[in-house]
Formats: C-alpha cells, sequence, structure tokens
C-alpha cells in the first residue's frame, strides 16, 4: 500500500494504574500494532485490518485512527487531504486494558505529523504530541508509555496540563499478562467509581505507589511488590463488572503473586520475578491466556517505508 509518501508507525501495549498508580503510572509492553499510512491520490477513505479487530472496526471516518489523524492535521494547520490509506496490523487485544485505545491515538498522532511534516508543514513537538493525545484519550497514564516506552509517571495539574517522568525498570521485573476470554469498556468500569473515597485509603495508595516505583526500578523483591501493588481507590469497585478478573488477582495475591488489574481491566498484571513467575500458573484456569512479556524500552516508534 505504502509508497515513498508512506509511513509506518509501530505502537506498544501498555498497562496503567499498576495497581496503587491510579491514573499516573503506566508501563509499555513488547507487544505492537502496527499501522502503514499514506496520503491517497483518490478521494475516501480506505482501510485494511488485520489481527485484532478486523471486521468489527469502522473502515471509514469513523475508525478512531483516521479521526486522531484528522484532529492532528488541524493542529498543525494541515489542510485535511481528501485521501487517506490505512493498513493496520493489531495485536494489542482490544477492551481488555492494554491500551489498544491510546495506541491507536498514538499512532494516529504520529502518522498524521510525519505525512505533514514531509509535505512541508509546521512542526508538532513531542510536548504537543503528548498533550493532543492526552486530549484526545482522556487520560495520560495509557499514552505517556506508549509515547515514550518504560515505567511512567504521568499528571496533570491544574490548568489541565500534563506532563510525564520516563524512568527504567530494573532488569528483574519479569511482567506476565493473564488475557481473558471477555471484554469490558474503559467507560463501564470507570463508572463503577465512586466521587469520594476515604482520607485513609487516599493516603495509603500515596505511600504504595512511591514504594511501587522504588521497588520496580531498584529493588524488585517479591515481598516489595506484593506490598507495593495493594490498591484501596479503583479495583475493589469495579469488581461488579469483572468477579472473574477479581478472584483471579486475590488468588495470585495470596500465593504470593505481585498482581493487579491492567488498566480498567479485565486483564490482570502480574509483576513477577525470578522468584514468583512460577507461581502463576497453578493459579490460573483454561480461560486465561498466560502471555509473558519484556518491558518496551523505546515506545512508539516511526520509519518510513524506504528504510526497510
Amino acid at each position: 500500500m505504502t509508497d515513498s509518501h508512506g509511513v509506518v508507525v509501530r505502537v506498544p501495549a501498555t498497562s496503567a494504574n499498576l495497581g496503587p498508580g491510579f491514573d499516573s503510572l503506566g508501563l509499555a509492553l513488547d507487544l505492537y500494532d502496527e499501522v502503514e499510512a499514506e496520503i491517497s491520490g483518490s478521494p475516501g477513505v480506505r482501510i485494511a485490518v488485520e489481527g485484532q479487530g478486523a471486521g468489527e472496526l469502522d473502515e471509514d471516518e469513523g475508525h478512531l485512527i483516521v479521526r486522531t489523524m484528522r484532529a492532528t492535521f488541524d493542529r498543525m494547520g494541515f489542510a485535511q487531504p481528501d485521501g487517506v490509506a490505512l493498513r493496520c496490523r493489531n495485536r494489542i487485544p482490544h477492551a481488555r486494558g492494554l491500551g489498544s485505545s491510546s495506541a491507536a491515538i498514538c499512532a494516529g498522532i504520529l502518522a498524521a505529523r510525519a505525512l505533514a511534516r514531509g509535505r512541508g508543514a509546521g512542526d508538532l513537538p513531542d510536548a504537543e504530541v503528548f498533550a493532543l493525545a492526552t486530549e484526545l484519550e482522556g487520560h495520560p497514564d495509557n499514552v505517556a508509555p506508549c509515547l515514550a516506552g518504560g515505567l511512567t509517571i504521568a499528571w496533570t495539574d491544574q490548568s489541565g496540563v500534563a506532563s510525564m517522568v520516563k524512568l527504567s525498570p530494573h532488569e528483574d521485573v519479569r511482567p506476565v499478562v493473564l488475557i481473558p476470554d471477555f471484554r469490558l469498556s474503559t467507560e463501564e468500569a470507570r463508572g463503577l467509581l465512586p466521587k469520594d473515597v476515604p482520607h485513609s485509603d487516599a493516603a495509603a495508595n500515596a505511600g504504595r505507589a512511591a514504594l511501587l516505583v522504588a521497588a520496580l526500578t531498584q529493588r524488585p523483591e517479591p515481598d516489595l511488590l506484593l506490598a507495593a501493588t495493594e490498591d484501596r481507590l479503583h479495583q475493589r469497585y469495579r469488581e461488579p463488572a469483572m468477579p472473574r478478573t477479581a478472584e483471579l488477582v486475590r488468588r495470585l495475591r495470596e500465593a504470593g503473586v505481585p498482581a493487579v488489574v491492567s488498566g480498567a481491566g479485565p486483564t490482570v498484571l502480574a509483576l513477577t520475578t525470578r522468584d514468583t513467575e512460577d507461581l502463576i500458573a497453578p493459579e490460573v484456569g483454561n480461560d486465561w491466556h498466560i502471555q509473558p512479556m519484556n518491558v518496551d524500552p523505546l515506545g512508539a516508534y516511526v520509519r518510513f517505508p524506504e528504510t526497510r
């Protein structure tokens, strides 16, 4: 599909929250969607989807990547092209808490920026890419690791400006995702959260989140990781929407595995080490797919077809 005017964007899966780091902590994982995009000489939108979402996603202007590209062209002051062509190779499961929507948004922004740059448009600096991705996604905790890779801490100030810091997890940290055969929308899961929580729960989560950053980057000891992944702010409130996820998290934690809900769920993330990774399989039924992963250190990657 692509020619010398096309661009290829690879974006990683992500896991947000990591237990106590609600709406702030995120981790990039080495599972990728790849998008080939070009401005077409013929009017209209042409989309081919392979893998996750094939036959389910919009194949017109309603596709999330196309909508994101249009928003990016507008932000850059670039005239909207009549024709856009996409080929999406999707490996990130949809509606599972692994950042598929954030990946699509990041891919759309980066593809549009590269295409517009190649046609003489003004630039969109990386900070503005992050700001636009946060605006379109709604929260920075998934888009930050998708763009930057590694472990990220993201926050939004009182004026709504999002910022992030990237850290490198310790080499002994071994993420394992447990993907179920059912889906859950982020909107449904977020709708279960209360407006207010006890001060003691907020204080406990603040301490656990700080400990988690230290454990993931400096001392990934099983006892520290288990204590550091305790959450009181969101997981228990979301249990009615995903009781099987909540039950698996409980079983794994009782077995000594630092397990949390990945993002809004229903996937479970285990932050294991050599001492705990073998404890997972006995607690997991056949309706969960166990997938060991590595932390993606680079984040979203853009290339042009000529560099293959």
